[in-house]
């Protein structure tokens, strides 16, 4: 009898006495739960908003009008950037693997605050909620763009007040989250569990924790006078009223800036663990990585201005938010670099947590080189407000973002769920996604570069080419994700044989117990007696 069948009873998955299976579930405070309940709500967001971006790019797959008027067209990409953004692309990586994997990864029971980790999950479906009711209430969805930029959004015909709280609401979720993840990585570590025994993947979410900490509360506040404004006349950045439509600029910035990083480093840690198992070689320059993941929070939250350099500000702020960007990306560097590294001279099995990985790395270059693109002044005046940034936020949040969390399901499913997935068919499935991403974002650097504007209904016949192959990408993307949930799901449903408790054979502190884990974690305290790349030990068992 297999590890799973002797703690099936007791464990996690199976419904405590007493409690319906949906209660068991929308009030439990076990992190693990929690998790799930993130990944339910965040691959259902998913869906919604991968289906408003197939819509987007249908009108665009010629000039004129195609499926849609262009109210609608604005109101589906508004729709498609809240949701991708604030629902998708931010919490799902901290939510589910954050969640699940981080009290494991340090030895804790369960997260400091259970009840506070779960009233951010609530949080996160409300404000779902709140964006879809805004959808069939008042006069329809806003067409502002997920930017909500002044001075538009105050006398734009669309619902704006409902999708702007759902933002709020949003960021509060994410406030809990991080001073959970915080407090827990602070004060519940094993024993033997310094600072620099901790798994890079821990160090990537809490360094991700911080910047929401300290940067949700600035959104917040500016989606909260933007409503103030709109419905009660009061000010702030409307200039006919005294107000200044900059500090908008500057307010949601400050946040949305710094995301991009909360995006991209749980995903970043989710790398740096699967590389060094699947080298069987401790992770190279372990201590320079945890710093970068710090480093690239603080440097990051400081270029918010890349985004401004157009809209008035002067060259000497030019200079020093351009100089920021650069900088942000010397830690981002490092880690790449620390990656080849890692897996230069080791025995590398290609096993498809790896492939996911790889594959990362490839979309997170690209994007982090149109990023340094868009961060240089003279290049930013020319490319600024085209489809070249478009190109570059996807090949981030979509390539980086959606890839790494892939890598990280496929490493971690079965630990959290105790099955199985089919890696030929995993593999397949990656193939034919690459293949999409690239064709989906590279045609639109090219037709930035060609001066085509972002957030147009239409466009000129010179650029019907290139928005033929981005849309036919957009579908090979949706197959592509078709085949990796249905191959995953197929396995959750019984299609997978039951998983070992370290079927990767890693050293870190989550593969110490069963899969999936017991509602307590682990039968006994760990204790951390070696580092989390220590492989030695392991291939001797």
């Amino acid at each position: 009898m297999r590890d799973y069948d002797l703690v099936r009873d007791r464990g996690f998955l199976e419904t405590p006495p007493g409690r319906g299976r949906l209660a068991s579930w929308i009030f439990s405070t076990d992190h693990k739960r929690v998790a799930i309940l993130y990944l339910a709500s965040t691959l259902a967001f998913f869906a919604v908003g991968a289906a408003l971006g197939l819509l987007t790019h249908l009108e665009l797959l010629a000039p004129g009008r195609t499926v849609m008027d262009a109210r609608a067209y604005g109101q589906a990409f508004t729709a498609h950037g809240v949701v991708m953004v604030f629902l998708v692309i931010i919490p799902a990586a901290p939510g589910v693997f954050g969640n699940f994997l981080l009290p494991l990864m340090i030895g804790a029971r369960n997260v400091a605050f259970p009840r506070l980790n779960l009233l951010a999950w609530w949080l996160h479906v409300a404000g779902g909620a709140l964006l879809a009711s805004s959808l069939f209430l008042g006069p329809g969805m806003a067409d502002t763009g997920w930017t909500f930029y002044v001075p538009y959004s105050l006398i734009s015909g669309g619902g704006v007040a409902l999708p702007l709280f759902a933002v709020f609401v949003l960021g509060l979720s994410s406030v809990l989250t991080a001073v959970n993840f915080i407090t827990t990585v602070h004060g519940l570590r094993a024993p033997g569990l310094g600072w620099f025994r901790l798994p890079i993947f821990v160090w990537s979410v809490y360094a991700a924790a911080w910047v929401q900490l300290l940067a949700a509360p600035v959104l917040g506040a500016a989606a909260l006078m933007v409503i103030a404004e709109r419905h009660l006349g009061v000010g702030v950045f409307d200039p006919a009223a005294g107000g200044d439509p900059v500090l908008y600029q500057h307010l949601f910035w400050i946040y949305s800036h710094p995301a991009a990083y909360v995006m991209i480093l749980p995903a970043m840690g989710a790398a740096a663990e699967i590389i060094p198992v699947f080298a069987r070689k401790a992770a190279f320059g372990y201590r320079t990585v945890a710093c970068s993941c710090v480093a690239m929070a603080i440097l990051g939250a400081m270029a918010w201005g890349q985004h401004m350099f157009v809209s008035g500000s002067s060259q000497t702020a030019g200079v020093v938010f351009s100089l920021f960007t650069f900088l942000a990306a010397v830690p981002a560097a490092v880690m790449v670099i620390n990656w080849a590294a890692t897996l230069h001279g080791g025995s590398v099995a290609a096993e498809t947590p790896l492939l996911y990985a790889l594959a990362f790395v490839f979309l997170l270059v690209a994007g982090g080189l149109t990023g340094m693109m868009l961060g240089a002044l003279s290049l930013n005046v020319h490319l600024h407000d085209t489809y070249f940034v478009v190109g570059h936020l996807h090949y981030i949040a979509l390539g980086g973002a959606v890839t790494g969390f892939l890598a990280a399901l496929h490493y971690w499913f079965p630990k959290i769920f105790g099955r199985m997935y089919s890696q030929g068919a995993a593999n397949a499935a990656l193939a034919v996604l690459f293949v999409g991403l690239n064709m989906l974002c590279f045609p639109m650097l090219i037709l930035g570069a060609g001066g085509m504007p972002r957030r147009y209904y239409d466009y000129l016949p010179r650029y019907q080419e290139m928005q033929l192959l981005s849309t036919v990408g957009s579908w090979v993307v949706a197959a592509g994700l078709f085949f990796v949930f249905a191959n995953l799901a197929r396995a959750l449903l019984g299609g997978g044989r039951w998983a070992e408790a370290n079927p990767w054979k890693a050293a870190t502190l989550e593969w110490k117990t069963t899969s999936p884990p017991p509602e307590e974690n682990f039968k006994r305290p760990p204790v951390a007696a070696r580092g989390p790349y220590d492989f030695k030990s392991i291939d001797l068992e």
